[in-house]
């Protein structure tokens, strides 16, 4: 009888909403674009300064993670990027994109 207790209390345990639902990769990929506009917003509603502790979090926490995913689409676009070169011959090379040095 009291492994039946024990059970039941895990059992609402884990029906507590403690951490909000992990994305599936099932999910639409969100733009570059969509991002960076969820971004810009998040940074205005910051610097208004009339949100509460909780709210300011969780969007800080948010922005943070749309900055991120644009840092890593700007990447993954960047690896993408070819340059076309004209060898002597007339003819049109690809070759790897080089950024330039900073």
């Amino acid at each position: 009888m009291a492994s039946a207790k024990k059970d039941n209390r895990q059992d609402r345990r884990a029906a507590s909403p403690a951490e909000p639902p992990v994305a599936s990769s099932a999910e639409p990929r969100v733009s570059f674009e969509q991002n960076l506009q969820r971004l810009e917003e998040i940074v205005q509603r910051l610097e208004e300064g009339n949100l509460a502790l909780d709210e300011s979090l969780r969007l800080y926490e948010e922005g943070v993670a749309a900055f991120r995913q644009c840092q890593k689409m700007l990447s993954e676009a960047e690896l993408k990027m070819r340059k076309l070169v004209e060898t002597a011959e007339g003819e049109l090379k690809e070759e790897p994109f080089e950024p330039p040095a900073q």
